[in-house]
């Protein structure tokens, strides 16, 4: 009779009238999408304020960091135990969980009780209950005898502060309670570290043991139940009884915690947004009346507007003001209507069932019940304004939602995201529109993010078990990545080691019984002294390296305008040129060095020419390179064993446009040195650290056994990337070095060089994470066709990963540049990591090779401290963000008597080749 009686009336004007008057009366309550979009914009400036350490005390959003640091991966296995206390009822669950290539989670509970005189009474007692139910429930289980680790949801008011030892960078195990609610007040408990006072009810008893790993709220057990089954879930949010979310934020951002890489799980604490008067202007007559009669006026205003617990008290408010003013039920109003309570969030969701007009049927049904009697017109009105309060909570929830989707899209520079949002709570899953309008809301108002929405499973429970199943995982993946590391990582006495070896070497390089034998060769250059400010004049430098050489005109300035004013033209070499015969190759040469002379107008001129040849050379003489052997695609014939200074002269001559006087054949180890020599006098040491590496130094003539005379010093090239040769690595060596080794060109060759130099670092990383992956232990143990491919690893990612400026978004960038696009946040902060301790490794141990350098000159001129100036090239050097730094580290500390200044080179191959040219042509003047 009721049902028909409305379904007539539903479908008359009358229908629309009455919603027409209840749309008038609550016009404040309906917002417009620009209103939504402007809340939006606010609540992003209070996560900010929240989120940074000198606002966030007078934040009303708190951001609270959890510490947990990681979704599931679904990769977790093992039995876990979970303690859900948030009532006068609390349960105890075993959640085993599985994957077996089949993600599997099997739960068993028991729920137990907690009497009133326990929640009233002494903390002591609470926790002894505590105790005594789980001892009941390991006992039921049959697994007392076992300690599992334990998550605890505590859902109360809490702030967490550190992480335990045990599972480092994982899960916060101390949470100290801020306030009882739920009619709990146990004594002694407020201020309090509820884990500790737990472990303590325990270890009391003595008859079982338990890993406490996580305490956390049911918010962040929503994120982690749904991020088992979708590891795209990156938010949890809770709309019920209460409202909250929760979110991974970037450590960058979370200035309450120390550290900026990697991510943690945040827990805004959203309910109190508009406490500090943000909403002002947005809440109404009825919003302030709920709250002045609250049990805590002027806090969690967000929620009041929001949330299951007083959207019902909303709508009773609002009928009792529409009566009043004679709205609504002919001006009546009765005592149930007008008592607190009395009209509850759940008879919301029936009376907006919209199947066959359930709903109308259920708004007479509730009125009725509150002692009135209503016209059909009442119901309808009484619908609608259910259907005003349940909107509005499901806009003002999508635009707060809106804000934290772009803050996520903001860290990860997405021009689209795709993430998905956990929800739980009595009213998201229970009215039957609320979830709709959220949806949609949230998808016009961050239209830029592909959004997905999944129910949480007993995220106070099984959430807890995720929690603490993440950690148990990342803390064994940690530690195995460590061990691994840890080969790596050298001590500094094996530096030591190193530096004594190198100091050794070096002693067999330069004497003559045993230099054939030795791995650094030591080898002459004829150069016999650096620099001294009085070399003037014009010079060419040739620098053949490449497929591309250069020509440059150095003109150097004595006195107290010293300067160096260079001029210089790159040429191509063809490829039939440089696999062709010597003769062609040099007449090319000769060839382009005429085009040089005319182009800088100096047609026919003679000057002096200093040679950089960077290929394999044995030196007898400065003017003199006999080739070793053509590397870098050459293979020009009639070359090999040849004086390559012999052969440009005889190419000169061939062309008979110009006269060279062909000073000096160098290397670009030596033209560093000899660059930085010229600004600075003390500079006696060369290095290179750029694809390859090397050294030299100025060592006294009476140690170079290879060169007649005792008199003076000479340049000492001392090859010494051959260092490990013959076995002096072999224990700081590692697997991922020897299978760099075992692949290159030249195994068993230059073994230094290959632990430290750009040509082989990218690959060394590679190989670690190659071994990495196929243990599981990084990019969810898939191993793609890309990272597969020798050399695709390039050492300039080591500088751009280690770069203090590169966000692990751009990391990870990086990586999918390289094929590797299932990476994740936690996979570019290991990858991170192993860059960092292979390249740390290399400037070590390029700095204890410099320390055997820097202390020899100290000790072959008796000093108990030796001032020096060290001149460095190379890309490595260069353009890496800490190799400098960590190599002058070592060095400070392994040669404590040496004060060495480091200065960077600039253009050692072709300003050096020059100085070297105009030093020999000025002692040569001299002996004249």
């Amino acid at each position: 009779m009721i049902a028909s009686h409305l379904l007539a009336y539903y479908f008359t004007e009358l229908h629309h009238d009455h919603v027409q008057k209840v749309d008038k009366f609550l016009y404040h309550m309906r917002l417009s999408e620009e209103n939504l979009m402007d809340v939006s914009m606010r609540f992003r400036k209070e996560m900010d304020k929240g989120l940074g350490r000198d606002t966030n005390p007078t934040a009303a959003v708190k951001m609270l960091p959890t510490f947990v640091r990681s979704t599931p991966d679904g990769t977790e296995t093992g039995d876990f135990l979970a303690l859900d206390l948030g009532g006068t009822n609390f349960r105890i669950l075993l959640v085993k969980v599985s994957s077996n290539g089949k993600q599997k989670v099997e739960m068993k509970n028991q729920i137990y009780e907690i009497p009133e005189n326990i929640m009233r009474g002494h903390g002591t007692e609470l926790f002894d209950h505590i105790a005594e139910c789980l001892a009941d429930f390991l006992e039921k289980m049959g697994i007392k005898d076992k300690k599992l680790p334990l998550g605890f949801t505590f859902s109360f008011p809490c702030q967490q502060t550190k992480l335990d030892e045990h599972v480092t960078m994982f899960a916060s195990v101390q949470s100290f309670l801020v306030s009882w609610t739920k009619g709990f007040k146990a004594s002694g408990v407020e201020g309090k570290d509820v884990v500790g006072l737990l472990r303590k009810a325990i270890n009391k008893r003595g008859d079982f043991d338990i890993d406490i790993v996580a305490v956390i709220n049911d918010t962040v057990g929503t994120m982690m139940t749904c991020g088992y089954d979708d590891h795209h879930c990156e938010i949890g949010l809770i709309v019920g009884t209460g409202t909250n979310a929760c979110y991974m934020e970037e450590m960058r951002h979370l200035e309450l915690v120390d550290g900026d890489e990697g991510r943690m799980c945040v827990n805004i604490e959203w309910g109190a947004f508009g406490d500090d008067g943000s909403l002002n202007d947005l809440r109404t007559e009825f919003d302030r009346e709920i709250d002045a009669g609250s049990l805590f006026p002027g806090k969690q205003l967000f929620e009041k507007m929001i949330s299951g617990m007083y959207m019902g008290e909303l709508v009773r408010l609002i009928l009792v003001k529409m009566a009043k003013d004679g709205l609504l039920f002919q001006g009546h109003t009765t005592p149930d209507l007008l008592t607190t309570g009395h009209f509850q969030t759940s008879v919301i969701s029936a009376i907006e069932n919209e199947r066959n007009n359930e709903g109308l049927v259920s708004a007479e049904k509730v009125l009725r019940g509150l002692g009135l009697d209503p016209s059909p017109e009442d119901c309808v009105a009484t619908q609608r304004v259910c259907q005003i309060v349940s909107t509005r909570a499901a806009h003002l929830c999508a635009a707060t939602l809106a804000a934290v989707l772009r803050q996520i899209r903001d860290n990860k520079a997405a021009e689209k995201l795709r993430t998905t949002i956990g929800v739980d709570g009595s009213v998201y899953k229970n009215h039957p529109q609320f979830a709709r309008r959220l949806h949609k809301m949230v998808r016009w108002l961050v239209p830029d993010c592909d959004v997905r929405f999944i129910r949480s499973e007993d995220g106070s429970g099984k959430g807890a078990a995720m929690v603490t199943a993440v950690a148990y995982r990342l803390a064994k993946q940690h530690a195995e990545r460590q061990r691994t590391l840890d080969t790596l990582r050298l001590s500094r006495d094996q530096l030591l080691k190193v530096k004594k070896r190198m100091e050794e070497e070096m002693c067999r390089g330069l004497a003559k019984e045993t230099h054939d034998k030795a791995t650094v060769k030591m080898l002459p250059t004829f150069v016999r002294a650096t620099p001294d400010g009085t070399e003037r004049g014009d010079f060419l430098a040739l620098d053949l390296g490449g497929t591309n050489f250069r020509v440059l005109l150095v003109r150097v300035r004595s006195g107290k305008r010293r300067s160096v004013e260079m001029h210089n033209k790159i040429y191509a070499i063809p490829q039939d040129i440089m696999q062709g015969t010597g003769e062609e190759l040099f007449d090319h040469i000769v060839h382009c060095i005429a085009d040089f002379l005319e182009y800088m107008g100096m047609k026919g001129a003679s000057l002096p020419l200093g040679f950089t040849f960077s290929f394999p050379c044995h030196q007898t003489k400065l003017d003199q390179g006999v080739l070793i052997k053509w590397t870098k695609g050459f293979k020009a014939s009639g070359c090999e064993g040849e004086d390559v200074a012999t052969l440009l002269k005889d190419a000169i001559h061939r062309h008979e446009e110009f006269d060279l006087d062909v000073v000096a054949v160098v290397n670009d180890t030596v033209g560093t040195m000899m660059t930085c020599g010229h600004e600075d006098p003390q500079c006696e040491v060369g290095l290179i650290v750029g694809t390859g590496t090397n050294a030299c130094y100025m060592e006294e003539m009476s140690n170079v056994e290879l060169v007649d005379g005792d008199e003076g010093r000479m340049c000492v090239n001392m090859e010494w990337g051959a260092f490990g040769d013959s076995g002096e690595l072999d224990d700081v060596s590692t697997d991922f070095d020897r299978g760099v080794d075992e692949q290159s060109a030249y195994p068993g060759k230059q073994r230094y060089e290959k632990m430290i130099s750009g040509m082989y670092l990218g690959e060394v990383v590679r190989n670690v994470l190659l071994d990495f992956t196929s243990k599981g232990l990084l990019f969810r143990g898939k191993l793609s066709e890309r990272l597969k491919t020798r050399g695709i690893f390039e050492t300039k990612f080591l500088s751009q990963i280690e770069s203090d400026r590169l966000a692990l978004r751009q990391v990870r960038t990086i990586l999918q540049h390289l094929g590797l696009t299932t990476s994740t946040c936690d996979d570019s902060i290991l990858v991170k990591e192993v860059c960092s301790v292979v390249s740390k490794r290399a400037a070590q141990l390029c700095g204890a090779g410099l320390a055997a350098v820097v202390d020899k000159i100290r000790l072959n001129r008796k000093l108990d401290q030796l001032k020096i100036t060290v001149g460095v090239d190379g890309t490595l050097y260069k353009l890496h963000p800490h190799f400098s730094t960590i190599m002058r580290e070592t060095l400070k500390d392994l040669a404590p008597n040496c004060d060495v200044t480091l200065v960077q080179s600039e253009d050692g191959s072709g300003k050096g080749a020059a100085l070297i040219t105009a030093v020999a042509c000025r002692l040569r003047d001299a002996k004249k």
